[in-house]
């Protein structure tokens, strides 16, 4: 059907909601929006789906979330009673709709005879996904755009093991989507729901079983009784779910000194004091870093709306702050906590880290010192869940530390996503063991970049919206393909990996050899010099993603080699 058609499929049915109803009369006299709103199908992948809200089908909507929910009870009723039984515990977060949206997805599981554990109010990301494990649930909802503007809103599906849903399953579903018409979708009332006991909210019992499980994030409980309390730490959840838990859970280790930026404690979808709320970008962190200045804090902690993402900002010797990447984060974590069991005697041979293909060797590297093996994974939590499950099955890894450069980790497998409260926590015990050493986590980072070299990475967004975004995207991926780099920053391209093909071939000799990773629209390109240049569309944004790995004896020359592949990209993309 053309964006016409669709539009008027939506004209015509009259029991929308009221501000549905207006917004498409506004669409009537904008054609540019009006396209973009229904020319396609809201993307619905591995990852869930994530867009703009508003009617249409390509928008974030009462109608599409009731879609993508019919696709996961059809897969549910395709299995047996037991798994409807089981049901699918229910989550959001503060942006606008989460709870209706919540709400909704109860009410089509429900017309399925489907078991709906919702939470009274919203509660961050990782919870949900400890609590699909906890109350053993077949699947997860969360409601959350994660740090993408106030517009946006999102819906992802996690399984059974506490992951986001793995792809067979994703794939079911996607076809049960596109098969159901959103106006026809049944629904049943709350009341009918809760009467049937379809529809169970969910709350403090909750919280308490998750913030046990938090108290074991900690490695050394007598160092943090010793300089814990002298401590400072300044929290953000801007604007988001992270206050509910995070403020607790510190409480709880015996950080008791926090202060939570205050302008930006309580949950609103509008993010009123940022453009942007997301961590990764120092602009969301400059209140809580100004508020630490007054303070002579250790550290700002800035976490996305939904919890599962955390940044910080770290003081410098000038008494400024300095926003850390994803990668340097990582880095500090794990040293610190192979460093404390390795002198508890509690560090498993057998350990491993899990990371992402485009994060930084930085971590691998103090992996290996400690004799510690090193798993990359595709990008996508979902694939470190996998790596967890496995090794529980097969006892052959016991699981220390997984992350991704995008600010997402996870200590313990208790939540089987990124979980910005284990990492907060954590994070917490670092400052406080520099500090025992007379030293900040700035201290600590040089410390680290002295004994394993700097290491300095870039991530770069271009983005490609409206209807011809996705060709765009493609035609430069086939470009990569196509019109292989043999240079990049006049450094020789020695090795390719292309995981659409599963091959990675060796540029000097021509050999190829089979890569066991699954499937995906990567591309990676190793440079003889130690450099590296990822690049991958996003899974959840009409963007391309440019990843840049250099590293060298001082922060200068890595510096340079950044700046000068960055260029080569550059004109490339062009």
């Amino acid at each position: 059907m053309t964006w016409q058609e669709n539009y008027q499929v939506w004209a015509e049915h009259t029991d929308m909601p009221e501000y549905l109803q207006t917004e498409m009369m506004a669409l009537a006299n904008d054609d540019t929006q009006a396209e973009d709103a229904f020319y396609q199908p809201l993307s619905f992948g591995t990852a869930g789906m994530r867009g703009l809200l508003g009617a249409g089908i390509n928008r974030m909507n009462i109608y599409t979330v009731r879609q993508a929910t019919e696709g996961l009870a059809k897969l549910m009723d395709s299995l047996n009673d037991d798994v409807k039984q089981r049901g699918v515990a229910i989550s959001y977060d503060s942006r606008h709709f989460s709870h209706e949206f919540a709400i909704e997805s109860a009410k089509v599981l429900g017309a399925h005879g489907i078991k709906a554990y919702v939470f009274e109010s919203l509660r961050p990301t990782p919870e949900l996904s400890f609590t699909v494990r906890h109350v053993n649930a077949y699947a997860g909802i969360m409601i959350t755009a994660s740090h993408n503007p106030k517009e946006y809103n999102g819906y992802k599906i996690y399984g059974e093991d506490g992951g986001q849903m793995p792809p067979k399953e994703s794939d079911i579903i996607t076809a049960s989507i596109r098969q159901a018409d959103m106006f026809v979708v049944p629904v049943k009332s709350q009341e009918e729901l809760a009467e049937a006991g379809l529809l169970v909210t969910i709350g403090k019992d909750i919280d308490d079983a998750y913030l046990a499980e938090i108290k074991n994030v900690t490695v050394n409980q007598d160092l943090i009784d010793e300089v814990g309390h002298d401590m400072k730490l300044v929290y953000s959840p801007l604007h988001g779910t992270g206050a509910l838990i995070a403020g607790q859970a510190l409480a709880n280790a015996g950080f008791k000194n926090v202060t939570i930026v205050p302008e930006q404690a309580q949950p609103d979808g509008d993010f009123p004091t940022v453009a942007l709320p997301n961590p990764e970008d120092p602009a969301a962190l400059a209140m809580g870093i100004a508020l630490a200045k007054e303070q002579g804090a250790d550290v700002v902690i800035g976490v996305d709306p939904d919890a599962d993402r955390m940044g910080t900002a770290v003081r410098l010797p000038s008494g400024d702050y300095q926003l850390l990447t994803g990668n340097q984060i990582g880095a500090l974590l794990l040293n610190y906590l192979l460093t404390a069991k390795k002198s508890a005697g509690t560090l498993p041979a057998n350990g491993v880290l899990v990371k992402s293909i485009v994060s930084s060797e930085f971590a691998a590297d103090i992996a290996k010192s400690f004799n510690i093996e090193t798993i990359n994974v595709l990008t996508g939590f979902k694939y470190i869940a996998e790596q967890i499950q496995s090794y529980e099955d097969t006892q052959e890894h016991t699981f220390l530390f997984g992350f991704e450069e995008s600010y997402g980790y996870l200590v313990k497998s208790f939540a089987r996503d990124k979980d910005s409260v284990q990492a907060t926590v954590l994070l917490a015990e670092v400052a406080a063991y520099y500090k025992s050493l007379g030293k900040t986590l700035y201290d600590g980072l040089q410390d680290l970049f002295n004994e394993y070299g700097y290491f300095v990475e870039n991530t770069q967004s271009l983005t490609f919206k409206g209807i011809d975004g996705a060709d765009k995207i493609a035609d430069l991926m086939a470009k990569f393909r196509s019109e292989q780099p043999v240079t990049l920053g006049d450094i020789t391209v020695i090795k390719v990996a292309d995981f659409t093909q599963q091959v990675q071939t060796d540029t000097q000799t021509g050999i190829e050899t089979t890569l066991t990773l699954p499937k995906a629209n990567v591309l990676k390109y190793w440079l003889a010099d130690g450099s590296w240049v990822a690049v991958r569309p996003s899974g959840t944004e009409p963007k391309i993603k440019l990843y840049i790995g250099t590293k060298g004896d001082t922060q200068t020359i890595a510096d340079e080699k950044l700046a000068a592949i960055q260029a080569s990209l550059a004109e490339y993309v062009k």
